[in-house]
This record gives C-alpha cells, sequence and structure tokens, in this order.
C-alpha cells in the first residue's frame, strides 16, 4: 500500500500522520518542543527544536509503517514566524511566532511607507502585529549586524522544507499571511518592498500549493528510517491545510468551516480576492489556486482551559455540565474574552478581557455558560463583518470545543449558519498529506483528491433560537471595554 506523509509544525509541538489514498490515517506520531517567552509579549521557539522534532516524528512513524511505500511528504505549519537564515542556511537568532507582539513600532512604520487602505488592496490586510513584514523590520531596527548576515527569511513550514530537501522555497496561503504578496498577482509586491528599502532576494520563490520542491535528502533518509529521493510537497499555511483536511475549498460552494480550538477560526473560500475594505478580518490565498476569507478570535477554547484552570478541584465535564443548568444570558453577565488582545474584528492586541454585569446571584456554572456565550457571540461579530463579502450555508466544526453540544448551539445560533460536527480529525496534518497525495501523482487534481478523501459529518447541532437579545448586550459590553483600552 502506498502512502503519504503529512507534517504540521504547530505552537505545542509537530504532528504526523500517514495517509493512504483515500485520506484515512494509517499510523501517526508526534513530538514537543519549548516555547519561550523572553519578554512580554515575545513569542519565539528555535528553529532546530523543529528540526529534531521533525525527525522523531518521522522515526515514529516510520517504525509504524512496516516497510510500506511513502510515495510523498506534505508540509504545514503554524503562519507568520520568521526564520532568519544565513548563507549556509543556519537560523541567526529564534523564530519570533505567530503571536508575537513585539513589532508595534514596526507596524507603525509600514503604514507610515504604505497607507493602509492601499496595503489592504495590495496584500488583502493591514500589517499586523504578528505577520513576517515587520518581524523583517525588527530584525533590521533592533539587530542591523545580525541582519547584514540575512540571506533568506522562511515561514516556519518551509524551514522544515528547507532541512528536508535543501530547497528555498514557499507557496501562496502561507506567503500570503507575510504582508508582502500581492494577491491579486501572486507574486512579491515590489513596490511595498522598495517602499519599505527591502529587497525581494530574501524571500523565497513562490508557487502552487501542490508542486514538489524538492525530494528527501540523504541526509535525512538515514535519520528518519525512510528512503531517500520521496517527493516533498510544498504544502500550505496551517489554516488553509486544514481546511482542505474538511475538504472546504472553492470547489464546494456555500461550504466554509469553524474551528473551537485554542483560537476559534471561521474559514470562508472565495473566488476573488477581494479584501474587507477595513482589513477587520484577513483575506488569505488558498490552497486550492482561489482564496480565502479568516477571522479569529484569538481566546476560544482558550478561554475555557483558561477558567478551568481556576477551578482544579472539578473536571471540565462538571463545570460543562453546570454552565447547561446556567440559564441563557446568565442572568446578565458577559464574558469578553480578549485575554489575549484581539484579532478580528477589532485587530487590538492591548485589548483585554472581562466580565461584567458580575452579582451576588452568579454560580461558577453562570461563569463557565458565560465563557461559552462570550466566544460565540465574538465570532458571531467576526462572521457579521465576513457575510457581506463572502458567507456559508454549513459550517463543518472542528476543535476541541466543537465535543460540546451547547458550545455548537450557541455558536450556529450566533452564526445563524448550521455547524456539523466532523467524524475525526487530523487537522492541517491531514490536508498537508492530501497536497502530498496530488504532488506524488496518486490524484491528477486536488478536486479529485479532495472528493475522495472528503471526511464523515455528523447532523448538524440544532443553532440555539433568541440570541439577538444577547448578542445586542454583547456588543454594547465590548464598546465599553474597547473604549476602556483606546490607546
Amino acid at each position: 500500500m502506498s502512502l503519504v506523509l503529512g507534517l504540521d509544525l504547530g505552537t505545542s509541538g509537530l504532528k504526523a500522520v500517514a495517509l493512504s489514498a483515500r485520506g484515512q490515517k494509517v499510523a501517526e506520531a508526534r513530538a514537543g518542543y519549548p516555547l519561550h517567552t523572553p519578554r512580554p509579549g515575545w513569542t519565539e521557539q528555535d528553529p532546530l527544536d523543529w528540526a529534531r522534532a521533525a525527525q522523531e516524528a518521522l522515526r515514529a512513524l516510520c517504525e509504524q509503517l512496516g516497510g510500506a511505500e511513502v510515495v510523498g511528504i506534505g508540509l504545514s505549519g503554524q503562519m507568520h514566524g520568521a526564520v532568519f537564515l544565513d548563507k549556509a542556511g543556519n537560523p541567526l537568532c529564534p523564530a519570533p511566532l505567530w503571536n508575537d507582539q513585539r513589532t508595534a513600532l514596526e507596524v507603525e512604520q509600514i503604514e507610515q511607507a504604505i497607507p493602509r487602505s492601499e496595503l489592504i488592496r495590495r496584500t488583502g490586510n493591514g500589517a499586523v502585529t504578528g505577520f513576517q513584514l515587520p518581524k523583517l523590520l525588527w530584525l533590521r531596527n533592533q539587530h542591523p549586524a545580525l541582519f547584514q548576515r540575512l540571506h533568506k527569511v522562511l515561514l516556519p513550514k518551509d524551514y522544515l522544507a528547507f532541512l528536508l530537501t535543501g530547497a528555498l522555497s514557499t507557496e501562496y496561503s502561507d506567503a500570503s499571511g507575510i504582508g508582502a504578496l500581492n494577491l491579486a498577482e501572486k507574486r512579491w509586491d515590489t513596490d511595498i518592498l522598495q517602499a519599505l528599502s527591502l529587497s525581494p532576494d530574501l524571500f523565497p520563490e513562490v508557487g502552487e500549493s501542490q508542486r514538489v520542491v524538492g525530494h528527501l535528502s540523504p541526509a535525512w533518509a538515514q535519520a528518519t528510517g525512510l528512503q531517500a529521493g520521496i517527493p516533498v510537497v510544498a504544502g500550505a499555511g496551517d489554516n488553509a491545510a486544514a481546511a482542505l483536511g474538511l475538504g472546504v475549498s472553492r470547489h464546494r460552494a456555500g461550504v466554509g468551516s469553524l474551528s473551537l480550538g485554542t483560537s476559534g477560526v471561521i474559514f470562508i473560500p472565495t473566488e476573488q480576492p477581494t479584501p474587507e475594505p477595513e482589513g477587520r478580518v484577513h483575506l488569505f490565498a488558498h490552497a486550492d489556486g482561489g482564496y480565502h476569507l479568516l477571522g479569529v478570535t484569538l481566546s476560544a477554547a482558550g478561554s475555557l482551559e483558561w477558567l478551568r484552570g481556576l477551578f482544579p478541584e472539578v473536571g471540565l465535564e462538571t463545570l460543562l455540565e453546570e454552565a447547561l443548568q446556567a440559564p441563557l444570558g446568565c442572568e446578565g453577565l458577559y464574558f469578553l474574552p480578549f485575554l489575549a488582545g484581539e484579532r478580528s474584528p477589532y485587530l487590538a492586541p492591548h485589548l483585554r478581557g472581562a466580565f461584567l454585569g458580575l452579582s451576588l446571584a452568579h454560580r461558577r456554572g453562570h461563569l463557565v455558560r458565560a465563557v461559552l456565550e462570550g466566544v460565540a457571540l465574538s465570532l458571531g461579530e467576526v462572521y457579521r463583518v465576513m457575510r457581506p463579502l463572502a458567507g456559508a450555508q454549513r459550517l463543518p466544526g472542528t476543535g476541541g470545543g466543537s465535543a460540546s453540544d451547547l458550545w455548537l448551539a450557541l455558536a450556529g445560533g450566533a452564526l445563524g449558519v448550521p455547524i456539523h460536527r466532523v467524524v475525526g480529525d487530523e487537522g492541517a496534518a491531514r490536508g498537508a498529506g492530501i497536497l502530498a497525495l496530488v504532488g506524488a501523482g496518486v490524484y491528477p487534481s486536488l478536486r479529485e483528491a479532495l472528493e475522495a478523501t472528503a471526511p464523515a459529518e455528523q447532523p448538524a447541532t440544532p443553532p440555539l433560537e433568541g440570541l439577538e437579545p444577547l448578542r445586542k448586550g454583547y456588543a454594547q459590553a465590548v464598546e465599553k471595554v474597547l473604549e476602556l483600552y483606546k490607546n
């Protein structure tokens, strides 16, 4: 049986899966690495830790396969990070990650050089602290000696491709989260780079997600137990890859996706690169050759996990049961899930969360339910911004939060879209493997690969009705907190 491998370089660890031609998982392996926060607002990782984790996971996967033929490897990973390489291919420093907030000054510099409206028109987004482009300016501003030695800047998954094959490359979905890719023309925007005095030579070549960028080197074959020469496919950024794993693409009209993971993500495919005029939600290239809108609530299941940590005496099941007993609206209690700042639609990294309306009548169950409702209402506000540009008639639901019927019902009610829980979820690693099926020639096109590997879904969880008064109260609560944290 011929297999493909899909690797997903996440923030907390690397996941590797082996898939059959029908997209069925045959084996899985994981390897972890630390997250470093040397200063408040900074998040970074050592690219060499990623390399060790990739070898560990691939070795473990290879041991499970019993000599089965591997015909391709696909890659995915956290978007927006910056791996700064010298000419020898060595990292110059730790890699700042997608949620790193050190670049506020550089974001201002970018939008002084290129008006925000022009950035949005060209790249689909304004300048964002987590994106790679401001990180490049940060290196030049803060470490000019290192910047002088800089040869290439790579995204995290593309650094894996470099390790595996020696190729310096990227693809449209991940590259569109850098901040320097012209979306309509799918090329590095030389006008933007010239305005910032940056050379386009700092970036790798860019192309389609399913293309083969290189072949597994003898050194990595020896280190992992795989055969040298296996084709390595460019892959996709984690959100685009996860969408492919769910079968979500421009080829299935009216289908988006909702992830209730640590962050909450609404993903809506679109044929045209039409950005939200104010940049309140992201527009990126999709791995299927089209585009997609992306709206993010940064602390979704992360909010529930934070609250659970405050009550170590009981388990999550008990907390969710207590939430079921609390009434809709929690008797006037609202939770604003801005624990790590907020992305969509406020783009306010300094915003902070809050419980509003607390009284002596509120109990633990009210707090838990308020978190579930607050996250759902936050996602509803995100979707209200996205819907005029592209909408969905149904949303496959994934992530740890999708295990809760109550949370899916609240989210479906807040968005006004039925949500179907997906049976089995390999996330971005599965999507990377599907791209490898195309690159390896198992399927002649991505459309055919997606049709053959589409996952099963459960019937939609009935959306909870009657949320409009709650939505209005939530919006008013957000206005109060936005005023509090203005500038």
